[in-house]
């Protein structure tokens, strides 16, 4: 899975600020990142690389930050893919012999146009060297061919097999190579398995930063996954914690967030809130943290302004429960403001009236008319952001209008006076508009409502935009109003829009238990899309034969089908049961002349295999459609091992050249290879896993602070003996953090998927 980022155009410091979280195999090696110069006529260009080893992000368990150099990219150093040997030491007439079997191997790096290779293999010892035959149009091909050796007593010389592409006129592109032990070989006499192609590192580079660098922020998460049960004690002691909170904040989650560091608190928020969101109890948990916070804050001025647990929590919450509904209401404006690319500037300082053109067939425009018409545009685009708002009460998630309206109470509890009449109303918009809807118009693409970011045009159109709604926000305080005079001429919108705002807020929180309840239920009846947009559709002929046209289609993922409709409201047919779906992969470049392919493999109602072929404009709308389509089924019985990344084409596959067509398949399924995105269901054990691997980390200060409330109380030790609970929730915990170290310890070997988090900023 390669995603891909934005392309910033026309320059050699680009700044990307994006971020990516992929959930990789538990066998990968490696992850590279190469930086491409986007051309619209030919192939894209490679700028250079950084590649960072699993070892390498191994050795920096809080992640790797920093500044690396590009690196020219080798074309011998550019390989992929594995090969099946079987080596034996055998009696000889003369002396005992080594026989290399080459079996076949599995996605090679396609080095001709056509998106294939020609491969064979080269097996070199002691002087000699051998060959297979030639499989043309291949990157999975079956060779099935033996080569034998004479063996000296002691030799030292290694046995070397490269993969080669064969081409007629220029000079055969190397794919790999495997380089064995004879003397090991000696002790074990037999070895047989798939083994990973290596580069071939031996010629000399260009010297360390001549292309470039890179800035990242990398950090590999390897996690052991115990069965739910092991979690069940942790998660009913915190839920415990959480549902006492109306009797207080209770003592376990003001510990948790005295605990934290500040580096890791968006982290350690993100995963307590996805916990108790599996449980039922986001609710409860931020109101719990409303409390700590309402508890130690004196002046309304400074609510929710610090990066407190509370109000990270809520970004977090905000984020997996209201994204849709942020879609919704903001979706439309940011699409206006995209395709009108108007030139907007209210600061006069920085006015180029060059950049505009003329008001007429002559004469160039003033600045005032550049100020009163990008005023007339920002006004119109704010008005329709706020309208929709207005309209958007229903729309918006009962959780989330519940969660708003313990967050209300709260703080006109602990304000009452008139003097802080305003202060419920901030503290709803602190979150939903400073901290949500501002951040998502200035960048629209980290939020998912645009493919690509925005240019310097629209940024700034976007950047006003969002400093106008903050304004409204903040209810026009005087304060807000100071800080840039230039956006005067937007004060009577802003006025109108504090107005429509409260009145808004007023509604929203005005949601009784029983409306939450029925409004969750309406919701839970309904199956929201996981994914949806236009795919081309592969269409067969006569009996099954393949043709090389896709018919455009809307295509809807939900949680019971993959179904599609000639548009986006026309009435959908179902294509295929989600139950049924037993792999969605990668077809490769060469079997459609496109990379952006993918297969759907399940079975039809009679249990009949089929596969249907899905184009998608973009690698990046490839990797989400698979991701989607693997997260929704990666618990169907039957899931297959391995498939065939081309098509059955006449009388054989494309990809490995076997003629039955029920052959099992040449390359393994990634099932579990998926993008984390912010519609990911959720992982309670993996969420629980988290808490716990962080409590850990604090283990100590825990301890710490458990030794200095027992010399108050006079109370002992924690460790308990069999069938002993201790009664206090520290005591408690750090009994339950315990035991689950020691059921770590004796867990077998494996893990869960590893995630690999990857924030880039990039620079070269």
């Amino acid at each position: 899975m390669s995603p891909s980022s934005a392309t910033v155009w026309k320059t050699l410091c680009p700044f990307w600020g994006e971020e990516y979280q992929v959930h990789l195999p538990p066998t990968f090696h490696a992850v590279a990142f190469y930086v491409m110069d986007e051309d619209a006529l030919s192939r894209d260009d490679v700028i250079g690389k950084v590649c960072l080893t699993r070892d390498t992000l191994a050795t920096h368990p809080k992640g790797f930050s920093g500044w690396a150099h590009l690196t020219e990219v080798d074309p011998d150093e550019e390989v992929q893919g594995e090969i099946h040997l079987r080596l034996e030491v055998v009696p000889g007439p003369r002396a005992r012999r080594l026989r290399c079997s080459v079996l076949e191997a599995r996605d090679l790096a396609p080095k001709d146009r056509n998106g294939a290779s020609d491969p064979f293999v080269r097996v070199r010892y002691n002087g000699r060297t051998q060959e297979t035959s030639i499989v043309k149009k291949s990157c999975y091909p079956r060779w099935n061919e033996t080569f034998e050796f004479e063996l000296e007593e002691g030799a030292t010389e290694a046995l070397c097999v490269e993969a080669w592409d064969w081409d007629l006129v220029s000079r055969n592109d190397f794919l790999g190579k495997v380089i064995f032990n004879v003397q090991r070989l000696w002790a074990t006499q037999q070895e047989e398995g798939w083994f990973r192609l290596q580069p071939d590192q031996s010629k000399s580079r260009r010297g360390e930063g001549s292309l470039g660098s890179l800035q990242l922020e990398v950090r590999l998460r390897d996690e052991t996954v115990l069965p739910s049960g092991c979690y069940q004690p942790l998660v009913r002691l915190l839920c415990c914690e959480v549902k006492l909170g109306t009797q207080g904040p209770g003592q376990l989650i003001p510990l948790i967030e005295e605990t934290t560091s500040t580096e890791c608190r968006q982290d350690v928020a993100t995963n307590l809130l996805k916990l108790f969101l599996g449980q039922g109890l986001a609710k409860d948990f931020l109101d719990l943290l409303f409390q700590l916070e309402l508890g130690r804050t004196s002046e309304a001025n400074t609510l929710f302004r610090s990066n407190s647990l509370a109000s990270k929590s809520m970004e977090s919450f905000l984020k997996v429960a209201g994204m849709r509904y942020l879609h919704g209401v903001l979706g439309p404006i940011i699409d206006r403001v995209f395709e009108e690319k108007k030139y907007v500037e209210l600061d006069p300082s920085k006015v180029e009236v060059k950049d505009v053109g003329c008001s007429g067939l002559h004469r160039p425009q003033t600045e005032a008319e550049v100020l009163e018409q990008s005023a007339q545009t920002l006004r119109t685009h704010l008005g329709a952001l706020l309208s929709a708002l207005s309209r958007s009460v229903r729309a918006c998630p009962a959780v989330v209008r519940a969660t708003f309206r313990q967050l209300f109470r709260r703080v006109r509890e602990r304000f009452p006076s008139a003097q802080h009449e305003n202060v419920p109303f901030i503290a709803v918009t602190s979150f939903l508009c400073l901290r949500f809807f501002s951040p998502a118009i200035m960048a629209p693409k980290l939020f998912h409502l645009r493919e690509r970011h925005a240019d310097a045009r629209t940024s700034r159109t976007l950047l006003l935009l969002a400093k106008a709604v903050q304004n409204v926000g903040n209810m026009d305080t005087p304060a807000s109003r100071a800080k840039e005079a230039w956006m005067e001429p937007l004060q009577p919108t802003v006025r109108q829009g504090v107005a429509q705002l409260k009145d808004f807020i007023t509604k929203l929180v005005d949601i009784e238990e029983k409306e939450e309840l029925d409004l969750q239920r309406a919701l839970s009846l309904q199956a929201p899309p996981v994914k949806e947009g236009p795919l081309f559709i592969h269409r067969t002929k006569g009996k099954g034969h393949l043709m090389s046209s896709f018919k455009k289609l809307h295509f809807s993922l939900t949680t019971e089908a993959l179904s599609f409709a000639k548009t986006p409201s026309s009435k959908k047919s179902a294509l295929v049961k989600l139950a049924n779906i037993r792999a969605a992969e990668k077809v490769e470049e060469k079997s459609f002349g496109s990379s952006h392919v993918m297969q759907v493999i399940y079975e039809d109602d009679a249990g009949t295999p089929q596969t249907v072929y899905l184009q998608c404009k973009c690698v990046n709308e490839l990797n989400q459609w698979l991701s989607a389509l693997r997260k929704v089924s990666i618990s169907n019985p039957g899931l297959l091992g391995s498939y065939h990344p081309g098509v059955f084409r006449g009388d054989k596959w494309s990809c490995c050249h076997q003629k039955d067509k029920s052959d099992l398949g040449c390359d393994k399924t990634r099932s579990r290879v998926t993008l984390q995105e912010w519609n990911d269901p959720l992982d309670h054990d993996l969420e629980a896993q988290l808490i716990y691997r962080h409590l850990l980390g604090v283990e100590a200060a825990l301890r710490e602070k458990h030794r200095e409330l027992s010399a108050g109380t006079g109370a002992g030790s924690v460790r308990m003996g069999p069938g002993e609970a201790p009664e206090d929730p520290l005591a408690q915990l750090l009994q339950v953090l315990q035991d689950l170290q020691e059921a770590h310890s004796s867990s077998p070997a494996g893990s869960r998927p590893s995630g690999l988090n990857r924030p880039l900023a990039l620079q070269t």
